[in-house]
This record gives C-alpha cells, structure tokens and sequence, in this order.
C-alpha cells in the first residue's frame, strides 16, 4: 500500500469520527450510524494495508 492509500483511510476514520461526535451531539442517530461505519470501513482496510505490508516484509526476507 501507498502512503496515498494510507493518508485517505486515515482521513475516512477521522472523517468518521467526527460525523460520530456530531451525530451524539445533535442526536442525529443516522449520522452518528454513518460515522462508525466510515470507521469500521477504515479499520478494514488498515488490516488490509497490514496484511499486505507484511506479505511484502516476508517476500523481501526470501530475496535475501
């Protein structure tokens, strides 16, 4: 994964955060429901960033 990749999903969990914040503050329970999943979205493509970082730490070992 890119830094580009990685800057955007952390933008996502932030951006979802902060529909959360907003929702609990104004009671809006749809947009407090957006915000946690924006996060869950984020969070799923982080293990996927990881997943993919590692099978290149492993790929690198080998050419060694």
């Amino acid at each position: 994964m890119g830094i580009d990749d990685k800057a955007e999903n952390h933008g996502t969990d932030i951006k979802g955060r902060a529909k959360e914040a907003a929702g609990s503050i104004t009671g809006d329970d749809e947009m407090k429901q957006e915000g946690r999943a924006d996060q869950a979205e984020a969070s799923v493509k982080k293990a996927g960033e990881k997943v993919k970082d590692a099978v290149g730490d492993v790929k690198d070992a080998f050419k060694k």
